[in-house]
């Protein structure tokens, strides 16, 4: 409980710094959870540049846009009600779902050093499960985030849903 405390009052103090750094850190975690539990690397083959590219890139990206991203959307839909909810939702999971998996992909594709057309043939590849997987988890995840959560703690229960998420999106970002 004191952990949460302390949570709290940092992100009352410094709401979008413990945003990014919340991202940034559970990003990474779930690159470690790629690549022990579901890759099954071992400490040895740990891929730690990896880990801190994904932990960079949340910090970096994930942080940053999906932050904004719900600032923005609580502008163009104001208010807390079902309704509400799930209007955000559905401009959430059919607008920004499909920019921002088109927009991280190739981001992670970028700076595993992949030329632009292995870039495009791996996002061709990988686009359409990734973003059909999205739909099985996110839209139920985000009817209850814009429903009960409020704006400031929104990214932190997501990302917090996403460390498994995240897990996922490692393996198929770096899946060759």
């Amino acid at each position: 409980m004191a952990l949460w405390r302390a949570y709290q009052r940092a992100l009352t103090a410094h709401p979008w710094k413990v945003q990014v750094l919340t991202a940034g850190s559970l990003m990474g975690l779930g690159d470690v959870i790629s690549q022990q539990l579901v890759e099954r690397r071992g400490l040895q083959a740990h891929q730690a540049g990896r880990t801190l590219t994904m932990a960079s890139l949340g910090c970096g990206f994930v942080g940053p846009v999906v932050g904004g991203w719900y600032r923005v959307l609580d502008r163009l839909i104001p208010g807390t009600t079902k309704v509400d909810a799930l209007k955000k939702m559905l401009l959430d999971q059919g607008g920004f779902a499909p920019c921002f998996l088109g927009c991280f992909l190739p981001l992670v594709g970028t700076l595993n050093g992949l030329s632009a057309q292995d870039n495009w043939a791996k996002l061709q590849r990988d686009f359409p499960d990734a973003l059909i997987t999205n739909y099985y988890l996110w839209p139920a995840v985000q009817l209850a985030n814009f429903y009960l959560v409020p704006l400031h703690y929104r990214l932190a229960v997501v990302q917090c849903v996403a460390v498994i998420w995240n897990s996922y999106l490692s393996w198929k970002a770096h899946r060759l």
